[in-house]
């Protein structure tokens, strides 16, 4: 539910990108999508309007998923960037990949 302050905003969009994991409540997180009229937009991606920051995207989110879950959500506005809201930032699984390249081609 928005907060007084959120109400007074103007709605920005939002896109929200999520792993919760093989064991993750992505029944709560679907149907708190869905009360947001969320779109989808590829695989864990969803898009919607939204007058609250990411801050009380996150509080809400912390109260849906629980504090201990292993979700990882991040979000993405126009006005505060990207950031994540539960979880942090893994390894890549690119990392490297580059490099491997560029020492094949030199030992040809």
């Amino acid at each position: 539910m928005p907060s007084s302050k959120s109400a007074s905003r103007k709605s920005e969009r939002v896109w929200l990108s999520y792993d919760l994991g093989l064991r993750g409540d992505y029944q709560s997180l679907y149907e708190w999508l869905d009360e947001k009229g969320a779109k989808e937009c590829g695989d864990s991606v969803a898009t919607f309007m939204s007058q609250q920051t990411p801050d009380e995207l996150r509080k809400q989110l912390k109260d849906l998923l629980g504090e201990t879950s292993k979700a990882r959500v991040y979000v993405i506005t126009r006005n505060a960037g990207g950031k994540f809201l539960l979880g942090a930032r893994k390894a890549a699984p690119w990392a490297g990949y580059f490099q491997n390249a560029v020492e094949s081609a030199l030992d040809q």
